[in-house]
């Protein structure tokens, strides 16, 4: 276990999520719903291994942050016929999700906040885990 991984900046620069004790995953928790909290929207990236892996993320996000669930892109693939590892990119303003093939990314959750009345509470955090929610 890394102590820098007690905070948010410790993931910064990351390829993948590394992996993570409960307390770093609960020090990390109440840091990012702080983050959180100071915006007003937010996307979400997801690196997976397969398209199921990444929509299981996507939903334990949504559920724990209580977001609104995002639907995919009626214009994108069906996520059923995406093989092999994927990125999503989620996206609240539009309501939508899509997923595209894509080798050679890590894994993890990248959250981006969004907030035009106050950009200095704008960032991106992760890679988080994808069972970190």
């Amino acid at each position: 276990m890394v102590d820098s991984l007690a905070a948010l900046q410790g993931l910064c620069g990351l390829r993948s999520a590394p992996e993570l004790s409960v307390a770093q995953v609960q020090s990390l928790r109440r840091e990012l719903d702080q983050r959180l909290a100071a915006c007003t929207w937010f996307t979400i990236g997801v690196m997976a291994p397969s398209a199921t892996a990444a929509i299981a993320a996507l939903r334990a996000t949504e559920q724990a942050l209580g977001w609104r669930p995002l639907e995919p892109d009626p214009a994108a693939a069906a996520p059923d016929t995406i093989a092999g590892p994927v990125f999503l990119k989620g996206n609240q303003n539009t309501g939508r999700f899509l997923l595209r093939a894509e080798a050679g990314l890590g894994e993890g959750i990248l959250l981006t906040g969004h907030n035009p009345d106050n950009p200095a509470a704008e960032n991106t955090w992760g890679p988080l885990p994808l069972s970190f929610f």
